[in-house]
């Protein structure tokens, strides 16, 4: 390996380790959500936390559903604290798999069924985004998408 490849390495493992999800990072990721959703004929609630889980921001679609704001929270929390997918996460969680009852712990606020992806800096978990509004294979699926597009914003 040469000097160059030596630092290109280094430059990147600093820019993973260092890397903080913004305010203006999280609402370009709704946007690019609340875009699709639109497509797809959905109103929905976009939640994205940090690598805390705390809360950077919450968007609710014009005539949403009420109860998707807590369930698009709790996604964002999930994804984060237990470092996989909602959608990993649910066959872990049914009668006989390694976490079932997961549910039950922290308060009522981990969700076993899709709509919630962490966001990722190379292998580093830096936030997580939950969507609720739709099925759960469109929640799924949106998370998914907007993992995606914070790929791109990040440079992934």
């Amino acid at each position: 390996m040469n000097d160059d490849n030596v630092r290109k390495i280094a430059e990147t493992v600093a820019r993973q380790m260092t890397y903080r999800l913004t305010l203006d990072t999280a609402k370009k990721i709704a946007a690019d959500v609340e875009s699709k959703a639109v497509q797809m004929g959905l109103k929905v609630v976009v939640a994205v936390c940090d690598a805390a889980a705390r809360p950077v921001l919450v968007e609710c679609m014009e005539d949403s559903y009420i109860a998707s704001y807590d369930v698009a929270l709790n996604k964002a929390f999930t994804v984060v604290s237990l470092k996989m997918s909602t959608a990993e996460l649910k066959p872990l969680s049914q009668p006989g798999a390694s976490l079932y009852g997961i549910q039950f712990t922290n308060g009522g606020k981990i969700v076993i069924f899709g709509g919630g992806d962490p966001l990722k800096v190379g292998d580093r978990i830096v936030g997580g985004l939950g969507v609720s509004g739709g099925s759960e294979y469109e929640d799924t699926f949106l998370s998914a998408y907007g993992a995606e597009c914070f790929k791109r914003l990040a440079g992934e």
